[in-house]
């Protein structure tokens, strides 16, 4: 694996490495991101962050609200297989917006460099309210050379969420685990109330558990017929072997 670039900003070193024709991004240690513009789809987290996507047809998905950019491989992947008129990404970490822009080749979205729970708050209290068709919280943070949620996903923060997503819209994010997924606000009695669709989705090399949510009813049926071949959960040469199972 070849070094592209490093360096030093406080207390946080960040790599930038390529490994054939894929790019990927490391702080202290931590594997953040990964993108291959040859093979976008190869079975990875990412990827389990892009499936519940397809719960909605392609031409549903204009707006999109990114928490937490990283090396921007999500945004590529939802360019190339959405298109959204629309990306929102927010990182805290002003370096990572920077590798994306320069190394992952991230164009054509709004990046913001600003704490996730204040740019949330400020959205919730704009005299023009906005509103996503897809959000998406993947914020984490490299803490002990593991990456760790940076944001409680307690019910306040999942009521904020949802306060920025459309009627139609779906809402995903990420967990390290999935104890940590059942215990989070989106099991809140008051929380659940809102919801008519969840799934939770997990690859076996991962301890990270992934869930989706809605106000409306998120099919299976949908998703099946909307997801490419190469992560779609009924196809039998997938690469992405990922376990879907209702939330609970």
């Amino acid at each position: 694996m070849a070094l592209l670039w490093q360096k030093r900003v406080g207390d946080c070193e960040y790599q930038v490495r390529s490994h054939g024709a894929s790019v990927r991004l490391y702080s202290n240690g931590v594997f953040h991101s990964q993108w291959n513009p040859r093979d976008p789809l190869k079975g990875s987290l990412w990827e389990l962050l892009l499936l519940p996507a397809f719960f909605r047809d392609i031409s549903q998905v204009k707006s999109v609200l990114l928490l937490g950019v990283g090396g921007g491989a999500l945004i590529r992947l939802l360019q190339q297989f959405f298109d959204p008129a629309r990306i929102v990404g927010v990182d805290l970490d002003a370096t990572h917006l920077d590798i994306a822009r320069r190394y992952f080749g991230v164009r054509d979205a709004e990046l913001v460099c600003a704490d996730a729970r204040e740019f949330v708050g400020e959205l919730q209290s704009a005299t023009e309210p906005q509103t996503f068709d897809l959000v998406i919280d993947d914020l984490f943070g490299h803490g002990s050379g593991e990456a760790q949620r940076a944001v409680a996903a307690d019910p306040a923060w999942c009521r904020s969420l949802l306060h920025l997503l459309n009627q139609n819209g779906v809402l995903v994010s990420n967990f390290g685990s999935r104890r940590e997924l059942l215990d989070s606000g989106w099991r809140d009695q008051g929380v659940r109330s809102q919801l008519h669709g969840g799934w939770t989705a997990e690859l076996p090399s991962y301890e990270n558990a992934i869930l989706a949510v809605s106000r409306e009813p998120l099919s299976l049926a949908d998703l099946t017929k909307n997801a490419p071949d190469k992560i779609n959960p009924h196809n039998p040469a997938r690469r992405l072997h990922s376990r879907l199972r209702r939330l609970s």
